[in-house]
């Protein structure tokens, strides 16, 4: 009788654990489908920015109303490019893709590197912190390239930011933006 009884919980010891393990992966999906989503909706935010863009407050004359940047969305919805400084010398593109929960950069400057970053969620819902992942055609202990950058979307038709330039594998210094949708 005690060798039935201990049988019987260790079959029922068994069945919970199976069980248990079969619910496992239901809720590791479940959390990859809802990070892929968040993901979704960083980049949906990006979407948003279609157009032209000029700084809001430009120090010099020649600067007002010249287009400082230009968001549009491309392959089927999947990536949003950022031309900074359409048709300038200094043009550069950067294109945002969703990853998982985050949102992947690749800055194609005009220092012909190639930095990646990977968004990180900031203090607030408006706010999107990219931090460096590596690059293409640099070395980040020596090599001169952006290596960090933070977006505050205020609203609809303004946003700012700030790129962090990394020389000899240290901050170098910082370039803010203030752009408001050119209409």
């Amino acid at each position: 009788m005690a060798r039935s009884k201990i049988l019987c919980g260790l079959l029922m010891g068994t069945l919970l654990a199976a069980t248990a393990a079969a619910g496992e992966p239901a809720k590791t999906e479940k959390k990859a489908a809802d990070d892929a989503k968040e993901g979704r909706s960083n980049l949906e935010r990006f979407k948003k920015l279609a157009g032209d863009w000029v700084s809001a407050n430009p120090k010099e004359e020649k600067l007002k109303g010249k287009v400082i940047s230009r968001y549009r969305t491309t392959s089927g919805g999947s990536a949003v490019v950022e031309t900074v400084f359409p048709g300038d010398e200094m043009e550069m593109v950067t294109v945002y893709t969703a990853d998982g929960d985050q949102v992947a950069l690749t800055h194609y400057c005009h220092l012909g590197n190639q930095p990646r970053m990977r968004s990180k969620n900031g203090d607030s819902k408006d706010e999107l912190f990219f931090e460096f992942a590596g690059g293409g055609n640099l070395n980040p202990a020596k090599d001169t390239h952006m290596h960090d950058c933070h977006i505050r979307f205020v609203d609809a038709d303004h946003i700012q930011g700030e790129w962090e330039l990394y020389m000899d594998g240290k901050p170098a210094g910082k370039h803010a933006f203030d752009l408001i949708r050119k209409k």
